[in-house]
């Protein structure tokens, strides 16, 4: 598993963990990592990094089992918006991939 975002990637093995794909994006989405909109929307009105985390967690990642999500996803590359270095779910879910199960998720 490895993360990157959409306006860098070219790869054959992409998968969508955004609400929204970039426009002529053809690979798979994985709807369960998806954020909810209620704390993205939150998020880009007051940037509050530490609630959107907490929510994040919350509402998607506490509701999953990683190590069925490193499995489904352990060949593939996670995409979504941001930048590198920029506050990101993406890095989120790499992060909680680590924690529990031990495997590095890193940024391309």
């Amino acid at each position: 598993m490895k993360t990157s975002y959409f306006a860098k990637y070219k790869g054959a093995d992409g998968v969508n963990i955004a609400i929204k794909s970039a426009p002529g994006f053809k690979g798979e989405s994985y709807p369960a990592l998806y954020p909810k909109w209620s704390f993205l929307k939150k998020y880009k009105q007051d940037g509050d990094k530490d609630a959107y985390t907490k929510e994040y967690y919350k509402q998607v990642l506490s509701k999953l089992d990683p190590v069925e999500v490193y499995e489904d996803l352990k060949e593939k590359t996670l995409l979504c918006w941001e930048k590198p270095g920029s506050f990101c779910h993406r890095r989120l879910v790499a992060d909680w991939i680590k924690q529990n199960t031990g495997n590095e998720v890193l940024e391309i």
